[in-house]
């Protein structure tokens, strides 16, 4: 009977160690690697930023902004309306002016043309200023004449208007007839003039006959 010789025992591998070129090559395909896995929401990778999107011109028209056109013009008409309105309200002021008033000033004016010096009733009359508020933005005074004596009498009044210079710019003309002992009559005054420069009012003249 035949005996096998016994086999050769063979020695373990061992790991192969890769060379330093091929070691450097694995580091670096592990770091792209793990870059492109990072890069996900919350990861410690960086995240893209959205790059801004410049504005489209091609819907902007080559016409300007008119917004302060628009203002400018929103103004005029304001003032416009105003100064319509001032003017409707002046005018209804004047006319609420009784056609009897008219005829007591017409009256007056030819009583004062023939009276020298300022009168023989400036004592009996004082001016009150009216806010222009009431009047539609007219310069009006009250007329306040008072009969003093113990009979009936009627009363001219002369009323000037004199700028700052004191020169007299206008003259109004006012009256009240037949007022009895101690009675009162409070007729206006009215300037026409405009509001600047202002005018102010005093008795020039008051006839008592």
């Amino acid at each position: 009977m035949s005996v096998r010789a016994p086999q050769a025992t063979r020695a373990p591998r061992r790991p192969r160690v890769p060379s330093a070129p091929a070691a450097l090559l694995l580091a670096a395909v592990s770091a792209l690697a793990l870059t492109a896995c990072g890069g996900g929401d919350g990861g410690d990778g960086a995240s893209a930023r959205p790059t801004p999107t410049p504005p489209d011109t091609a819907s902007f028209s080559g016409t300007p902004a008119t917004a302060l056109s628009s203002l400018e013009a929103s103004a005029r008409e304001r003032a416009s309306a105003a100064a319509s309105s001032a003017s409707a309200r002046a005018s209804e002021f004047e006319a609420s002016v009784s056609a009897e008033v008219t005829r007591a000033s017409e009256a007056a004016q030819r009583e004062l043309d023939g009276v020298n010096g300022r009168g023989n009733a400036t004592a009996d009359v004082s001016l009150t200023g009216k806010p222009r508020s009431e009047t539609g933005g007219l310069l009006a005074v009250v007329v306040n004449i008072t009969n003093s004596t113990d009979r009936t009498a009627s009363y001219a009044v002369q009323v000037d208007f004199r700028d700052p210079d004191g020169k007299v710019a206008e003259t109004r003309f006012v009256g009240a007839e037949d007022l009895k002992a101690g009675e009162r009559a409070q007729p206006l005054a009215i300037s026409r003039k405009p509001a600047e420069p202002r005018l102010t009012a005093e008795v020039a003249k008051a006839q008592r006959y």
